[in-house]
């Protein structure tokens, strides 16, 4: 039989057809994971969480086209302790990343070897801020790079050329460096185009701090083009077998606090034929949640001893709750400001209950016999004396956080079983502290003492450089 050219051309590209469809079919035999995550973006300032007034069309079509959770929570308000929950699938008291700059404990496993042990390469593209390299033994690993703004930026080359080319299932974070500052220097916005909260509200007739807000949202407007090339890139070489998550590793507004406002975190989640396009949760999550998840994506079981549970099943479409609680750590030392502070939340989806440990109420209870550590127990719980010993809000009729419970007799039932729980969760986590007063060691890290003064932090002069190393809670790991 003679075929003419034209039969001859469509034979060829039928071949050519069948032998890309099944390349591609064999790249995605499992689900292939992404998660994008930025930095320092508090949950409010999305068009698709309610802001009109910023600008994030690649956040928006995400929600558009997949499941926003309002729920989801990280346990630190910080940049290394919330992304050690988020890689190791424990709490940042469990894994031994509570402070920022801080190390993990060598005994955790990571992502890496819980998706490398099911066939999958793990990758990190951008910013880090973990350690040590032992527990997160990255497959790939690239770092960002310079742009033309004040941030570094993720590295674009790399991950559209690994999209090209990748021939097995894989799991890739990309960790921006935006929006966290320094920001870009721009005019200060009139107040009517900027979004004010209640514990922001004072801030809108002052011209700095409007000046700020405006270079924030243009860094929000930089990584918001960042991930809008990225989904580009998805959607041209990958199939729709592709899981992509996107969330802020915790809130600018309440950094280092156990406030809403810096635990509650955007994730939005896109699987196309998986995730109900246009979808939403109410369901508690947890960045500890996410490696139990990624697990059962990829076929694995259930890890006894992390704390997250998968929610795979509400991806899928299934209103169920996997959690009755959420919980939060607050650790105010090895930061610039640092200061003697520690605070533990709990929060189901109505109240939450927060204990100050060191509050001035208190903190006469937590001395020792040494007056320099006395002295710097002082000086911590005097920086927040306007806070109480215990908290406790009705989220639901007050979302921001703004009228304290704790003292009202009508809720002490409340109270006290949240505060029961939350012990019982310290204990559990082998938390340095008990939940009472009488415990408040001060702990030792590289950087930030509590006794040398620097640009974030006045030290009176009779205090300067005198604590000594024994005079410290060492954590040996």
């Amino acid at each position: 039989m003679k075929y003419n050219l034209n039969q001859c051309k469509l034979v060829l590209i039928c071949l050519l057809t069948g032998l890309s469809f099944f390349a591609h079919a064999k790249k995605t035999a499992k689900p292939n994971i992404i998660f994008y995550l930025a930095d320092d973006q508090d949950i409010y300032d999305y068009g698709c969480y309610g802001n009109d007034k910023i600008h994030t069309p690649a956040v928006d079509r995400l929600a558009k086209e997949g499941m926003l959770f309002n729920n989801a929570f990280t346990g630190q308000s910080i940049c290394a302790p919330s992304r050690s929950q988020l890689f190791t699938g424990n709490y940042p008291l469990k894994n031994g990343c509570f402070i920022n700059h801080f190390r993990t404990k060598p005994n955790q496993k990571s992502v890496t070897t819980y998706l490398g042990d099911l066939g999958y390469e793990v990758i990190l593209a951008g910013k880090s801020h973990v350690k040590p390299a032992s527990v997160y033994d990255w497959d790939l690993e690239w770092e960002s790079v310079n742009g033309s703004g004040p941030r570094k930026v993720i590295p674009m080359d790399s991950i559209q050329a690994y999209f090209k080319s990748s021939d097995k299932p894989f799991c890739m974070f990309i960790s921006s460096y935006y929006p966290h500052g320094k920001y870009y220097d721009v005019e200060a916005k009139p107040a009517d185009s900027l979004q004010f909260y209640p514990f922001n509200e004072s801030q809108k007739n002052s011209l700095e701090a409007r000046k700020i807000k405006s270079g924030y949202y243009r860094n929000v407007e930089e990584d918001n083009s960042h991930l809008e090339s990225v989904l580009q890139w998805v959607d041209e070489e990958l199939d729709d077998n592709t899981l992509f998550i996107y969330s802020a590793d915790h809130g600018v507004s309440g950094k280092y606090t156990v406030y809403d406002r810096g635990l509650n975190v955007p994730f939005v989640a896109r699987w196309p034929k998986v995730v109900k396009a246009g979808s939403y949760s109410d369901a508690l999550v947890h960045y500890t949640d996410v490696v139990p998840t990624f697990i059962e994506m990829a076929g694995g079981k259930a890890i006894p001893e992390v704390d997250g549970k998968s929610f795979l099943p509400i991806l899928k479409g299934k209103d169920i709750d996997i959690h009755d609680y959420v919980y939060g750590v607050q650790t105010s030392q090895g930061i610039l400001a640092a200061s003697v502070f520690p605070a533990r939340m709990i929060r189901n989806k109505q109240y939450k209950y927060i204990r100050n440990l060191n509050a001035t109420e208190v903190v006469e209870q937590n001395f020792g016999d040494n007056e320099y550590v006395n002295a710097f127990l002082s000086i911590g719980a005097n920086k927040y004396k306007e806070k109480s010993y215990e908290e406790l809000y009705d989220i639901v009729d007050d979302p921001f956080e703004q009228n304290n419970l704790a003292q009202n007799a009508a809720y002490s039932d409340i109270k006290e079983q949240l505060a029961t729980d939350l012990k019982i969760w310290m204990k559990e986590q082998g938390d340095i502290l008990t939940g009472e007063p009488g415990c408040m060691p001060i702990i030792l890290t590289k950087q930030f003492f509590l006794d040398q003064p620097r640009k974030h932090l006045a030290v009176p002069d009779s205090l300067q450089n005198t604590l000594k190393r024994e005079d410290y809670l060492i954590l040996d790991y």
